[in-house]
């Protein structure tokens, strides 16, 4: 488990360094997903001299599993922004309408941009499986 974090916050460190040493407008944590998944890709697609040169984490399911386990207690991660919120009790009031607008309206584009790209996968799946 502690190689398989490892793995993923060196994937973090190379998106961040990445980011900062390019100058590119995406996140660094972004990028060091992407890295993730090209991992897993090469992982289970790539050549087999590739293969062999990638750590044991990413091979034998431990990265899968942190990762799950991560999620599970993802929750702990909001303590702190909640905290925050409590202690600005002031913005809020003030600034409440706007707050909930920019909560609505970003929930609303999250949820129609996450059904367009199923429907965009989910047709792409059905292409390949006709052929």
């Amino acid at each position: 488990m502690i190689a398989s974090l490892c793995l993923i916050l060196l994937a973090q460190l190379a998106g961040e360094a990445l980011a900062r040493g390019a100058g590119l407008p995406v996140p660094g944590p972004v990028i060091g997903m992407a890295l993730l998944l090209a991992f897993l890709v090469i992982r289970d697609r790539g050549p087999r001299p590739l293969r062999r040169l990638m750590p044991k984490p990413l091979l034998d399911g431990t990265l899968e599993g942190t990762g799950r386990g991560l999620l599970a207690n993802l929750s702990l991660m909001f303590v702190p922004a909640g905290a925050g919120i409590v202690g600005r009790l002031d913005v809020v009031q003030s600034q409440g309408l706007k707050l909930a607008l920019v909560i609505v309206v970003s929930t609303g584009a999250a949820l129609a941009a996450t059904v367009l790209i199923f429907i965009g996968v989910q047709r792409l799946l059905d292409r390949m499986t006709t052929r």
